[in-house]
């Protein structure tokens, strides 16, 4: 079976493009406005940002990651892993380009699972890139084991009524709808038992409790809330999926979005080595480059080896993805680069923060977001323990124990069976 992750010469030449687009027209948004990527446009912001929507629009490449039918290009994880890894140094380049988080994954689960008046009510206004959208799920008392949930929706007559709580519901604070993941049916599986609900964040009932920030944040900075649902009544039609459905829904929301979390890691990552390598040459200190000391070199090499491994590991996982269109069947590799995404973060970045000295550490250079990026990693889309389990557990499905008392590369044992295989010539 041969692997291939080389791409045709246009769309290189697309890539290109974003390079030259996101330094010269995006870098400048994250330099003055970094904290404003995901409030609403106002006056100062918005003739820009639209602006450069529309040239990303010119180019054919608004919201890649959905198929032609919602006016992207079906461009497969693959390519959108390249994409995203250029996507990634930035900020603002994720809404520019219509690829930010939650807004690609609910826009992916409402494409695949909503109906067509949903679609039009709620999928049209993100596509056009004009609001944001909320993925409520994890919950105070549980984070994101869904096993522990509490939060329920229950019929009364055609409507729905959802009561609980919900915990770092990222966008939520901005967002013009939630999607909130509840109990329905507590008498089975949680796995079966749950289901999504499309919610107007204007709706009765829905009392954000307070926003909650990031490492560093100030708090009225926050974008994650803590949300109660006191009573909420929506329609019956606000249903997503079947009922029941929300594990799988959420299952296919997560699973490419896992893919583009870590490619645009990758392209933090090789900016943190940009900047290492830089200032390597640049610095000089006890008679010498920094480029010259042995242990400066070791953590170079450390690092470009550890950012290559890991970029050819989230490349083979999309072509994966590509190749056989089962998420499932990819399953253990798509953990595996989940758990790897802050390891490799978090040491490329110290290593590259750490030699910057005194500056590395201040708020005149840029590795704070990214210092603090990598903690985010670690827990958003389920905590690295959870996905080394995964991994551990699929890994040994392909396995048995030993037949008896010794292991099967016992080497008594293996001489003895070699003597026997020669004897028999």
């Amino acid at each position: 079976m041969a692997w291939d992750f080389s791409t045709e010469p246009e769309f290189e030449e697309k890539l290109e493009w974003i390079r030259r687009f996101r330094a010269e027209r995006v870098d400048p948004l994250d330099l003055l406005h970094p904290d404003r990527a995901y409030h609403p446009l106002d006056d100062e912001t918005g003739p820009i940002v639209r602006a450069l929507k529309q040239q990303v629009r010119d180019q054919g490449l608004w919201a890649p990651h959905l198929g032609p039918e919602l006016g992207g290009r079906g461009f497969g994880q693959v390519r959108l892993a390249l994409i995203n890894e250029i996507l990634g140094a930035s900020s603002w380049a994720p809404v520019i380009f219509g690829t930010a988080a939650p807004d690609t994954g609910n826009a992916e689960i409402i494409a695949c699972y909503g109906t067509e008046e949903q679609k039009e009510r709620y999928l049209q206004p993100l596509l056009e890139g004009e609001c944001f959208s909320c993925f409520s799920m994890t919950e105070p008392q549980a984070g994101a084991d869904p096993t522990m949930f509490t939060t329920r929706a229950v019929r009364e007559g055609d409507d729905w009524v959802i009561t609980g709580r919900k915990y770092f519901s990222s966008n939520a604070r901005t967002s013009k709808f939630v999607i909130v993941m509840a109990v329905t049916d507590p008498d089975v599986s949680p796995y079966k038992g749950m289901s999504m609900f499309l919610v107007p964040s204007d709706t009765p009932g829905i009392r954000m409790e307070r926003n909650v920030g990031l490492l560093g944040e100030g708090p009225e900075d926050g974008m994650h809330a803590l949300i109660a649902y006191d009573g909420v009544r929506v329609p019956g039609d606000a249903l997503l999926g079947g009922e029941g459905q929300a594990f799988a829904i959420a299952q296919t929301r997560l699973g490419g979005g896992r893919v583009h979390h870590a490619m645009r890691v990758v392209g933090q990552c090789r900016r943190a080595l940009d900047m290492m390598a830089e200032r390597a040459l640049s610095r000089e200190t006890q008679g010498g480059r920094l480029a010259d000391k042995q242990l400066v070199q070791a953590d170079l090499a450390d690092s470009y080896a550890q950012l290559t491994q890991f970029r050819l590991m989230v490349l083979y996982t999309a072509w994966q993805i590509d190749q056989y269109s089962d998420y499932k069947r990819v399953r253990k590799d798509i953990a595996t680069i989940k758990f790897l995404t802050p390891k490799v973060l978090h040491d490329v970045v110290y290593r590259s923060m750490h030699l910057h000295g005194a500056l590395g550490v201040s708020n005149e250079m840029p590795f704070a977001d990214m210092w603090t990026g990598a903690a985010v990693m670690a827990v958003v889309d389920g905590p690295t323990e959870v996905h080394k389990i995964t991994v551990a557990r699929d890994l040994l499905r392909g396995y048995e124990a030993a037949p008896g008392l010794w292991p099967t590369q016992h080497l008594p044992a293996r001489r003895e069976w070699a003597r026997k295989q020669l004897e028999n010539l």
